[in-house]
């Protein structure tokens, strides 16, 4: 599929309306009233920015059936904007208000963003000079410190204290009975008890 761009077209005229749609919708019965509602609102926007062609836009056609098909509201404030080719889109303006203060909320951000850089693309030569300084600075420490450090020399093992005995002596484990059967044999468990047979 080809990728639709999206081109925005140049603003002729916006203008704000709060729109009645109670005396409209009284006309016909409550399971219409709704639809009713929406087909003045068409009417009244295209006979106030002069164009037949007409876009409601989706958060002011929710508004209008929040209720349901008996019971719209009594007026809607709207925005309408109309383009260079006379497409007349409408918007309810509490929504319309919030893009508004988002489109704002984007710029200041994107300027800050700017002036950001620029204060950077500032301290850049500022950091070059320094890191320069600080490596001359380093070059001639190292000239007038001595060429030859002198460097800990290491332990010999003399210096080492040595093991006591007894760290040194290895604890030789325990055997159980389990363990080692013959010593059981050779051995009497009761030796009066053999003296006797």
């Amino acid at each position: 599929m080809a990728n639709k761009e999206k081109t925005k077209e140049k603003i002729v005229l916006e203008r704000t309306y709060n729109v009645p749609l109670r005396k409209e919708f009284l006309k016909v019965p409550k399971y219409k009233r709704s639809k009713k509602a929406i087909n003045a609102l068409r009417q009244f926007i295209a006979k106030h920015m002069k164009s037949d062609n007409v876009k409601i836009l989706k958060a002011l056609n929710e508004s209008v059936w929040v209720n349901g098909i008996r019971n719209p509201p009594h007026h809607v404030k709207i925005i309408a904007k109309k383009d260079e080719k006379g497409v007349v889109t409408a918007e309810l303006a509490s929504v319309a208000e919030k893009k508004a203060a988002k489109e704002k909320e984007k710029q200041k951000k994107a300027e800050k963003k700017e002036e950001k850089a620029e204060e950077k693309e500032g301290e850049k030569p500022k950091k070059a000079a320094e890191e320069k300084t600080a490596e001359e600075d380093q070059a001639k420490a190292a000239e007038k410190a001595p060429a030859a450090k002198q460097e800990p020399k290491p332990k010999k093992e003399e210096d080492k204290p040595q093991k006591t005995e007894k760290q040194t002596e290895k604890k030789q484990p325990v055997a159980t009975e389990k363990e080692r059967p013959e010593d059981k044999k050779k051995q009497p468990a009761n030796p009066a008890k053999e003296k006797q047979q």
